[in-house]
């Protein structure tokens, strides 16, 4: 499909330029695919394209267009709100979830992988605006989430993710992503066991240039890709 194939061209671009401002470059940034309604055909020319990986929100969605082989030939994650109940649909499946906000579902994820002998990727997701709307592991209680996840043997943090407020000034995006940068050198001080800090994963369609310029090194990118969603 043409129109997916520019848009990520044009994505790449713009990402090029970012990252060089911070003295890396296109290839330092993990561009995710947020595939969320969108088909198998669409998701693959996405990966023909040259996405790094896909993400989907919803665990049905992601099942179905699994058993189509929607995303082969690039990782998987699972990006989106995760319930405990789902968990075990995912574990094995996907090679990073990124949504992980309490300690509740990151031992029962743990317990999965146990189960099938795995280690399951994942990222602590941060509500760095404190939005009742939004999920995510509170700023405060960070430090204590990792502390306990790091005693679970079957996960490795690979980094930690965030969808901060909505904003139209981008001197507020820009706090939001700061503080996020800065979590992510604090965390990465701490030696906690099975916690590193590889991935700063922020930045959406609408402010992913201005994330990569603050220090983030993964970006999901879903209506700049696919165009606009269209809800029923």
């Amino acid at each position: 499909m043409q129109g997916i194939a520019e848009n990520i061209a044009a994505i790449r671009k713009e990402i090029d330029e970012a990252a060089s401002l911070t003295g890396r470059s296109g290839s330092d940034i993990v561009l995710v695919a947020a595939t969320k309604m969108n088909d198998t055909e669409r998701v693959k020319s996405a990966i023909a394209a040259g996405v790094d990986a896909c993400g989907e929100n919803r665990v049905q969605e992601l099942l179905g267009k699994y058993e189509e082989g929607a995303y082969e030939g690039r990782p998987l994650h699972f990006i989106g709100t995760l319930q405990t109940n789902k968990v075990k649909y995912l574990v094995g499946k996907v090679d990073l979830i990124q949504s992980v906000n309490s300690l509740k579902l990151a031992t029962e994820i743990s317990k999965c992988a146990v189960k099938q002998g795995i280690v399951q990727d994942i990222l602590i997701e941060i509500n760095i605006g404190a939005e009742k709307s939004k999920s995510g592991a509170s700023e405060a209680s960070v430090f204590e989430l990792c502390e306990g996840i790091s005693k679970l043997s079957a996960l490795r943090v690979r980094g930690i993710m965030t969808i901060p407020p909505i904003s139209h000034d981008e001197a507020t995006q820009k706090s939001f992503f700061l503080k996020m940068k800065q979590l992510f050198v604090d965390i990465e001080t701490k030696k906690y066991d099975n916690i590193s800090m590889e991935f700063l994963s922020m930045g959406m369609s609408g402010d992913y240039r201005l994330a990569i310029e603050c220090g983030a090194n993964m970006v999901r990118i879903g209506t700049g890709i696919f165009g606009a969603r269209h809800y029923a």
